[in-house]
């Protein structure tokens, strides 16, 4: 792999360890990537490596947060307890949460294939970008009824999971919709976070084992190295922008967000509109 090769493999690395995880949209962002940084390899080990490229950023969460998602031991931190008992029941949540992606995955190939444009992308962008700025506004004078994860009863865990499934579309961000969903049902910002984060970690693996099932296990060396370096970069950006996510949303809401959805949504759509008339 030559060292321009390299540095293309890292940019994405960097790309997808911020972006999915912060509601902005990893589609919307590696869409523009990939206008201007194309790996010399094949359309499907592209598509392959965008989903498989993911499990760097999963293994973030598992690193950061595994004391408080591994069953055999007690978690106490944020005045918050868990006990094994207790964790047991969030893995029950997180399971349950999953399930309505798990229902629609069958026709996940044909969603991507007629809605994976930059209209499409473009336009959810923007929709949820307003939707952030509107849902923000409308929660300044709500009191949050969920405010830990103890307290985070099984209807809404399985709300949320209902709210996921809208991240089938490009461009809509699986953290913005659930984050979106939370809000509006009275979860705080931090919690459904972070609840937005543990449900990453089965419906990535699951989404990665996919499509490296269908891709073939024939990988070249070569291929090997892009998927591992790809990983290995998005892993440790994930462990910053998880961190700051945590620490900005302690005292910020999401508007900002919402404007910089709305803003890309324009670029995207600018971008490629031009592209096509001039």
């Amino acid at each position: 792999m030559s060292i321009i090769e390299f540095f293309k493999v890292v940019i994405l690395g960097i790309i997808e360890g911020i972006t999915e995880w912060l509601p902005i949209s990893s589609t919307g962002h590696l869409i523009l990537a990939d206008e201007f940084i194309k790996l010399n390899v094949s359309d499907a080990f592209m598509q392959m490596f965008l989903v498989v490229i993911q499990l760097g950023a999963i293994l973030a969460v598992v690193v950061l947060y595994f004391k408080k998602l591994w069953p055999f031991c007690t978690w106490e931190g944020n005045g918050e307890v868990l006990k094994s008992k207790d964790k047991w029941i969030l893995w029950g949540k997180i399971v349950l949460a999953c399930l309505p992606a798990i229902c629609i995955s069958p026709f996940n190939d044909f969603i991507e294939e007629k809605f994976n444009n930059y209209v499409v992308v473009a336009m959810m962008l923007i929709v949820y970008g307003i939707l952030f700025i509107i849902i923000e506004n409308y929660n300044k004078k709500r009191t949050p009824t969920c405010t830990s994860l103890k307290e985070m009863s099984v209807k809404t865990a399985l709300l949320i999971g209902l709210f996921q499934v809208l991240a089938v579309v490009p461009g809509t961000s699986r953290s913005g919709s659930t984050i979106i969903g939370g809000i509006l049902i009275g979860v705080s910002r931090t919690v459904v976070a972070e609840f937005t984060f543990f449900l990453g970690i089965p419906v990535m693996f699951g989404a990665s084992l996919l499509k490296v099932v269908k891709f073939g296990f024939d990988f070249t060396g070569t291929e090997i190295t892009i998927l591992l370096l790809g990983m290995a970069v998005a892993f440790f950006v994930s462990i910053l922008a998880i961190k700051f996510l945590i620490g900005y949303i302690k005292k910020h809401d999401f508007k900002a967000f919402g404007w910089y959805r709305i803003v890309l949504g324009i670029v995207v759509l600018g971008y490629f509109v031009g592209k096509t008339y001039i």
